[in-house]
């Protein structure tokens, strides 16, 4: 069986969809593996970019991607909603089928150390790939973001994985790693006030009591002329959809705001949707088929009680990797 992975870089840019296009054009058209999607944010000034195949043919396009990322994206210039340091920002490595964590750890580090050995841009170990306990975590890498890193990096408990311990004039750094499937979940808040998404955010993180699991902060979507509470979900079955999203209703209600829909960024795994489809089921008094239910039916239950927005099939994982 042909192992299977789940590539997720994230490149700073959400603006300019012809520069958006020559970037991710070295990932297009591969036997080995293939672009599921890409879904650029003008507010984030990010784009989400998703693979799915053998990691071992992705490695070289990847490569060939974060150089054409140099080419084209000055962080000098960068502004946006999104925590970022460099333009590709992060690329993690996510065992789906047929591999384990510490492969996916080795794919890491082979990549990191072309990266700088071949494009001179330094790369930060994190998640399962991490060195030091402390890098484990994203934000704690990010901190400071492109302007703060310029200092940063030049501090010995800061000197990266792989390169030199200065950043990229341009590109900034990287953060490459091997981690879990992380739900990117965001809650549309029908106010432009950031400062109830502030207060919301607080209320679901784990840094500061919340869900362990869980890390978020506000974010304006200024074409959208609304707040959202944006969040990765670290782990969703000690931390189910359901139970964030009626939170976040239940601290809206304070605020005398609504929640009218939320967003999956990326992929979802089909039993992320299921946990929570149950509680849902149950509340009404049904039982959930989920033996019988078809991926197409499994989307259009998630559109309905989580009100997602721009949702289908296509965003769940396994719809992508066995015919529905």
């Amino acid at each position: 069986m042909r192992p299977i992975v789940q590539c997720v870089p994230n490149i700073s840019e959400g603006r300019d969809k012809e520069k958006i296009e020559r970037i991710i054009e070295p990932l297009k058209d591969h036997n080995g593996f293939h672009l599921v999607s890409y879904e650029p944010d003008a507010d984030y000034n990010r784009t989400v970019i998703t693979l799915l195949g053998d990691p071992e043919e992705m490695l070289s396009p990847l490569l060939a991607f974060i150089e054409r990322a140099r080419e084209l994206i000055d962080m000098n210039k960068h502004k946006g909603e999104h925590p970022r340091m460099g333009a590709v920002d992060v690329l993690p490595f996510i065992p789906i089928s047929g591999i384990d964590m510490e492969a996916c750890t080795r794919f890491a580090n082979q990549l990191g150390k072309r990266i700088a050995g071949e494009l001179d841009i330094p790369v930060f170990l994190y998640g399962e790939a991490a060195t030091k306990k402390k890098r484990k975590r994203l934000p704690n890498i990010r901190k400071g973001e492109f302007e703060g890193m310029k200092e940063k990096i030049r501090g010995n408990e800061w000197h990266p994985d792989y390169g030199s311990p200065r950043i990229h004039p341009s590109f900034g750094t990287i953060a490459v790693g091997a981690r879990l499937p992380l739900i990117a979940y965001n809650i549309d808040l029908a106010t432009d006030n950031i400062e109830i998404a502030k207060r919301i955010s607080r209320a679901i993180r784990g840094s500061s009591g919340g869900f362990k699991h869980v890390q978020a902060g506000p974010a304006h979507l200024q074409e959208r002329g609304h707040v959202q509470v944006t969040m990765n979900i670290l782990n969703y079955k000690q931390n189910p959809l359901y139970r964030i999203l009626e939170t976040v209703k239940m601290e809206a209600l304070r605020h005398k705001v609504d929640v009218p829909s939320s967003e999956i960024v990326g992929l979802i795994p089909k039993d992320t949707i299921i946990r929570s489809l149950r509680y849902y089921y149950a509340v009404k008094g049904q039982s959930l088929d989920e033996e019988d239910m078809r991926l197409s039916e499994i989307a259009e239950a998630a559109k309905e009680h989580f009100g997602f927005r721009d949702f289908g099939v296509e965003k769940i994982i396994e719809a992508n990797i066995e015919e529905d």
